[in-house]
């Protein structure tokens, strides 16, 4: 990273600080499921009937059932890192398998229940240990050509115990063989906890897609209430969308995060939906969109205590990177395609990222480490005392593990990799996703049919 006496007075980074103190190559491939990696990488059998692991029935336990069993308590609010700098010897414990390409995991707050998405289409529930039978939500019309796309996101809303509300991302075919990605919201049956009502679908956003490959999808709601969605470049190779590529581009939703409040409406396809007035309205931008440059973001996250953003971006055909955002920074311009982790993409020399205020990833890794990032989460949970504050994530080809921990918007601890910790030999491979429970406890998400719970040894 640049030197803080190197950055533009308006960039993101020191205006947190100042705030404080006051107070990628052409013939692109799949690299994992809906992530879009490296050229030439190993596809893993990402397609729509391939890389199926089990059977999509039961699974570990039976059948389960019934209504929520218990509440567990919001995460712990102490936002200090651990005083030890070396992650705790760590194991991946399976909580539930028998899944049909699971790609994320997730928890409302206040709900004991983890639900589980499948890529064909499907959300499963894991209740008390046991995978309930019939699956929670079933979306029909969910695509998954070309192997990226299918069911991507799911988020509830922060106040799902009393509403009920929960938002899907997913493609789906118009027209014929015309691919879209779908934002839509989704309500709880009036008779049964464990059931949404297929038939309440709302749509709040349609996206035209001009390859089937870098999709995102990820879903996931900030502290600030608003729901925040990330949008890959449009897939193919190198972001050949025009003369600089849609990441740049302010008049497309594509490869961008972008930030919406579903309490509102007014906006989006069937206007279900509000535009926040805090988004940055940048010069000619459209107004959902709330950070831009970005590649293909599968999956980010939210610190719980400070809300801080990290960005799993997946790379090209050189680097994989973790973009890092001040809470409450928006209109950040990550590089892409200008630039592909550190270095110059397209214009292959002088791209000038101090010049053009680019904001430059907090960790990256070539080839020999991975080919497809997988963002993951900053564990909050006091079961792992050592662990507070460090991020972890994954690479899903290569199955690696790794570390980092940021303190007031700059690098505290360096990227480690943890592979020989918390997955030795890569025994646990396609890591599609982490996911958080409402605990702070951090879940790992096996593309070939489980979930594990990341456990002190």
């Amino acid at each position: 990273m640049p030197s803080l006496a190197s950055l533009p007075l308006n960039h993101p980074l020191l205006l947190v600080l100042l705030a404080s103190l006051a107070s990628g190559c052409d013939d692109d491939d799949s690299g994992g499921p809906g992530l879009g990696g490296a050229a030439g990488s190993t596809d893993a059998g990402l397609g729509g009937t391939g890389g199926e692991s089990g059977s999509s029935g039961a699974g570990a336990g039976g059948e389960g059932g019934g209504a929520p069993t218990g509440v567990v308590p919001d995460p712990l609010k102490d936002c200090g890192t651990a005083a030890n700098p070396e992650v705790p010897e760590l194991v991946l414990t399976e909580v539930a398998s028998g899944f049909q390409r699971p790609i994320f995991v997730t928890q409302p707050a206040g709900d004991a229940r983890l639900f589980v998405v499948e890529k064909p289409g499907r959300i499963r529930i894991v209740n008390d240990g046991n995978v309930v039978e019939e699956p929670f939500l079933t979306i029909p019309g969910v695509s998954e050509r070309g192997g990226e796309m299918g069911f991507l996101g799911l988020a509830f809303h922060p106040d799902f115990a009393s509403n009920g509300r929960l938002f899907v991302y997913y493609s789906t075919l118009v027209g014929g063989d015309d691919h879209i990605s779908r934002v839509a919201e989704y309500t709880v049956s009036d008779g049964d906890p464990n059931l949404a009502d297929a038939a309440s679908e709302r749509v709040l956003l349609e996206v035209e897609q001009p390859q089937d490959n870098h999709n995102g999808g990820h879903l996931e709601f900030g502290r600030d209430g608003f729901l925040y969605i990330g949008l890959g470049d449009g897939g193919g190779g190198g972001d050949n969308h025009g003369p600089i590529g849609n990441g740049q581009n302010l008049e497309t939703l594509l490869g961008k995060i972008l930030r919406i409040d579903v309490n509102g409406s007014g906006a989006g396809t069937a206007g279900n939906y509000a535009v926040p007035s805090g988004n940055p309205q940048l010069e000619g931008a459209l107004p959902e969109i709330w950070s831009y440059g970005l590649r293909n973001p599968w999956r980010y996250s939210f610190d719980a205590c400070t809300g801080d953003m990290y960005i799993g971006d997946v790379g090209q055909n050189a680097f994989e990177e973790i973009d890092f955002e001040p809470a409450g920074v928006g209109g950040t311009n990550y590089g892409w395609r200008l630039m592909e982790g550190e270095e110059c993409f397209n214009p292959d020399e002088g791209c000038n990222a101090q010049a053009q205020n680019l904001a430059l990833p907090v960790a990256t890794y070539d080839r020999d480490a991975g080919q497809s990032i997988t963002g993951g989460y900053v564990y909050r949970g006091s079961a792992i005392p050592e662990l507070r504050g460090t991020y972890l994530y994954a690479d899903y080809q290569s199955a690696n593990f790794f570390a980092l921990r940021m303190q007031g918007g700059q690098v505290a601890q360096e990227q480690v990799d943890i592979t020989d910790n918390i997955n030795p030999d890569n025994d646990i491979d396609g890591i599609s996703s982490f996911g958080q429970d409402s605990a702070g406890n951090l879940y790992v998400v096996s593309f070939g049919g489980a979930v594990y719970r990341i456990d002190a040894e």
